[in-house]
């Protein structure tokens, strides 16, 4: 019998300790070694990789609009020989950061038209954003809140967590409460638990949840112990944020699984990005890499309009295709809905295929994944009871 060797989806790979050889197990593996090595000057940058002309351009730019910062663990995934790679583009600065289209904004989703409070957006009815910190592990080049995030840009976060924790026990419609920045998991155990007492103590508020890129970006952080300090405020869930499969590292998928393994829901956010994730062929891969790390694909959002990032943004058009490229072809767990963020804080929009041709009073008629035709019914038709049912005596 001829063995086969396992599907490109079904490996896992360390890149450890890559660019940092000298550097102990011990020190690699503590997540605080992680945040105080990360490459986050030009200097820096060129010592470890063959910078082109638009990434040194793009790296002086960074100081006035959002930092460079990437971990080692991060950095080890870059491609050497390609300035055009999927986790280059990602994290590296390039001058056409500096280029704003006339469509592009600071604030595309609208956050601070619905900020009651410094730090606490509510847009939704009954659910809130709170922006606990303005600070990431590493910064990705597409970031919605790069005018907030890094410190580096033309607004600074002041969230005041007293007034905003008054609002969350004011307002008994909001259930559901989402932790976000910057990213909450770069606090301590101790200051985020503080956080998650506060907001569990509050009656109303159903579940947390967490929005985290650190579990990607420095895994190391994702002790036995921090799992377990967040077992004990479940319901709790976690979305996550991977947008190609090279960034699925065995020490990601080990970090996934303890989250998993400790009650975490995790659901997955990725961004649509041109030269990154924008063919089929790369998302099954990566939805399905996904799966196999206990990681549900939630959203495919289309990039917002942020300013600086139309090097980065492919099409409605080419996320439509992939949707209809997994649809059908592959497990429904494994296909994300596919989201538009409304420009100026209109909320998510879901684009979808066209899968229904027509609809009237009398009939849906829609198309399958493979180009079929079907026809649907809506004619209601009246309930009559034609069975009588005798009432028994005494």
């Amino acid at each position: 019998m001829s063995s086969q060797s396992p599907s490109p989806a079904t490996q896992f790979i360390s890149h450890a300790p890559g660019h940092w050889p000298d550097v102990s197990p011990e020190q690699w593996n503590d997540w605080k070694w992680q945040l105080k090595n990360r490459v986050n000057s030009l200097k820096r940058l060129e010592d470890l990789l063959e910078v082109t002309p638009e990434e040194h351009a793009g790296a002086l730019l960074a100081g006035s609009k959002l930092s460079l910062s990437i971990t080692p663990h991060f950095f080890n995934l870059i491609e050497p020989d390609d300035a055009g790679g999927p986790i280059r583009r990602q994290v590296v600065p390039r001058v056409e950061e500096g280029h704003t289209a006339p469509w592009e904004m600071a604030d595309p989703c609208g956050e601070d038209s619905h900020m009651p409070v410094p730090g606490l957006v509510h847009r939704y009815p009954d659910r809130v954003l709170f922006l606990v910190t303005d600070r990431c592990a590493s910064y990705c080049r597409y970031c919605t809140r790069s005018r907030v995030v890094s410190g580096a840009g033309e607004q600074e976060l002041h969230t005041n967590f007293e007034e905003a924790f008054a609002y969350l026990e004011k307002h008994t419609e909001i259930r559901d409460v989402l932790f976000s920045g910057g990213d909450a998991l770069l606090f301590s155990d101790d200051k985020l638990e503080y956080l998650l007492q506060r907001v569990r103590a509050i009656s109303h508020i159903e579940f947390v949840r967490i929005g985290s890129r650190v579990p990607i970006f420095l895994p190391q952080r994702i002790t036995p112990e921090f799992c377990r300090m967040l077992q004990k405020y479940h319901p709790l869930w976690m979305s996550v944020h991977v947008n190609h499969p090279r960034e699925l590292t065995t020490e990601v998928r080990d970090a996934l699984n303890r989250l998993a393994d400790h009650g975490v829901p995790l659901g997955n956010q990725s961004v649509l990005l041109a030269g990154v994730n924008d063919s089929v062929e790369v998302m099954r891969e990566l939805v399905h890499k996904l799966l196999l790390c206990r990681v549900r694909p939630y959203y495919l959002y289309q990039c917002d309009l942020i300013q600086g990032s139309s090097h980065l943004r492919a099409s409605v058009a080419k996320g439509i295709e992939i949707i209809e490229g997994l649809r059908g072809h592959t497990s429904g767990y494994a296909v994300p809905q596919y989201v538009i963020d409304a420009p100026g804080g209109g909320g998510k929009v879901p684009v979808n295929p066209g899968y229904v041709l027509f609809h009237d009073d009398e009939k849906v008629v829609v198309r399958n994944y493979e180009g079929k035709i079907f026809e649907y019914p809506e004619v209601a038709i009246p309930f009559t009871n034609h069975h009588k049912t005798e009432l028994c005596p005494g």
